[in-house]
């Protein structure tokens, strides 16, 4: 059922080579997103030399499945923020996100992106949990943030209270990307794509060798730009929670679409939902169902959820594109981003919830001033060094607590090996064979493909994700194909395959 995003429907990508000979640069990144491109676009401008890794297509990854909306306020809310923050840092937090939207647009302009950015306004309202945005009104007056109090008769949709923010903004995500990739590629700026790091290597003197499977990189300075860090790093496996959350567009009967960016509460779900129109085509798309990785019981029905949602506020035509987004939260609510220890040459950007285009774009200048030794004033803001225990904890141990349950749970139950002949095309099971856990999926031409039930990452028991036919970890979010191939998370090798079957 899951297709690709709205973003990548309408132009041929630009297409970038795969990486095959040996190189040495000043900077080498890994990940072709929008911090890993900004980050580039940033060092080249200072004179060094970059090259870029991605495993699959520039900009198409956790970037390319993003809303594309750009705002001040954070994903959690402002009131979420004063509840752990004095003023004096909230207001840096508005102002680094406010500089943030100032930079993509700079660049658009600088750089002629063809990215449909349009400046919008953004819309918080509810029906039936009125307290939560006048919360947020109140929280906003304070920290001298411009909004408008809507009256529910002037507004499109039916609420009790509406709070509006002016001036934010919206694009294409990955047109914005795959572009600006393309302008600034050189051979002082080398971008590859299907080219997956396989192996970090810390050299003697100092340096990092990225491996891949046709080529190598050196540098003296790593930038990990993959939305997550790679490989097991105890202080980010234990302070992010990978979530998940999906999305759908669709062309309506009539030509009233709406103009903004509208986030709707429902009791505690959220919902986002915005227009987007390109090459004469509209649609609307709505996004939410948010979940921790690994752990629905049933994604479909979240899927079906938010279709029911979308029917329920326009008047549909047809759904055309549905895709799912991940995101990992800090236990803090700030992002980490900065060196990934004291006097290291090693850098990391992660934790952005779903205020990933911010947020990458903010990283791609605070890491280049990093390691240019440029002043940068929100360097200590988001340090990913820094110890907020006490903004922490409540989310620190609700998060270890849950990958705790989740790991030992699954290591202690088992499944019978009967399951294995119940399996429908298109589903999959974690099994027990002689003390064994195993992942055993069919596909839609009957080939059973098994694969070993244990996360590479730090041997959680996998998920099996019945909407978008993939292995799941519950525990730090990596997520498998069928037959074991990683598709993203912290995980940097494969499930070992077993056998596939017909």
């Amino acid at each position: 059922m899951i297709s690709n995003t709205i973003w990548n429907s309408f132009e041929t990508a630009h297409e970038f080579p795969v990486l095959k000979d040996n190189l040495q640069v000043d900077v080498s990144i890994i990940g072709g997103g929008i911090t890993g491109i900004s980050t580039a676009y940033f060092l080249k401008k200072a004179g060094l030399k970059v090259a870029v890794l991605d495993a699959g297509k520039i900009g198409m990854g956790t970037t390319g499945h993003s809303t594309g909306n750009l705002y001040h306020t954070v994903a959690e809310l402002l009131s979420s923020l004063d509840s752990k923050y004095d003023e004096t840092t909230i207001k840096k937090v508005l102002k680094a996100r406010t500089s943030a939207i100032e930079i993509i647009e700079k660049i658009i302009h600088e750089e002629a992106l063809d990215c449909d950015f349009k400046r919008q306004p953004m819309y918080l309202f509810s029906t039936d949990n009125a307290n939560k945005i006048e919360k947020e009104i109140s929280v906003s007056s304070k920290l001298g943030v411009s909004l408008e109090d809507v009256s529910p008769e002037k507004f499109s949709f039916e609420a009790t209270k509406i709070l509006k923010y002016p001036n934010q903004a919206q694009f294409n995500p990955f047109l914005y990307v795959n572009q600006l990739a393309h302008k600034i590629n050189s051979k002082e700026c080398q971008i590859f794509q299907d080219s997956k790091v396989e192996e970090v290597e810390k050299l003697e003197h100092g340096h990092y060798n990225l491996n891949t499977a046709k080529g190598d990189v050196s540098s003296k300075y790593l930038v990990h730009a993959a939305h997550s860090s790679k490989g097991i790093d105890i202080k980010f496996d234990t302070t992010l929670g990978p979530y998940r959350e999906y999305a759908v567009a669709a062309s309506l009967k009539t030509e009233n679409y709406p103009q903004g960016i509208f986030w709707e509460y429902k009791g505690k779900e959220k919902y986002s939902f915005r227009s987007y129109k390109r090459n004469g085509k509209s649609y609307v798309m709505a996004v939410g169902k948010s979940y921790k990785v690994g752990q629905s019981d049933n994604n479909s029905e979240l899927m079906d959820s938010l279709v029911k949602y979308l029917h329920g506020k326009f008047p549909v035509e047809k759904l055309t594109h549905f895709w799912g987004g991940q995101n990992y939260k800090p236990a803090d609510l700030l992002p980490s981003i900065g060196r990934k220890g004291t006097h290291k040459d090693e850098f990391i950007a992660t934790g952005f919830s779903t205020d990933g285009l911010i947020y990458g774009s903010l990283a791609g200048k605070i890491i280049t001033d990093l390691i240019t030794g440029k002043e940068n004033e929100y360097k200590e803001l988001f340090n990913p060094l820094r110890v907020n225990p006490v903004k922490s904890s409540k989310s620190f141990i609700k998060e270890n607590l849950n990958v705790a349950k989740e790991f030992f749970k699954d290591h202690i139950l088992g499944s019978s090996t009967e399951e294995i002949e119940k399996l429908g095309a298109g589903e999959g099971r974690v099994v027990e064979i002689e003390g064994k856990k195993f992942g055993v999926s069919r596909d839609v031409n009957n080939r059973y493909e098994i694969v070993s039930a244990s996360c590479t990452h730090l041997g959680c028991v996998i998920h099996w994700n019945d909407l978008e036919k993939s292995w799941d970890c519950p525990c730090h979010g990596s997520r498998f194909t069928p037959s074991g191939e990683v598709i993203e998370g912290p995980a940097m090798d494969a499930l070992p395959r077993i056998s596939d079957h017909e």
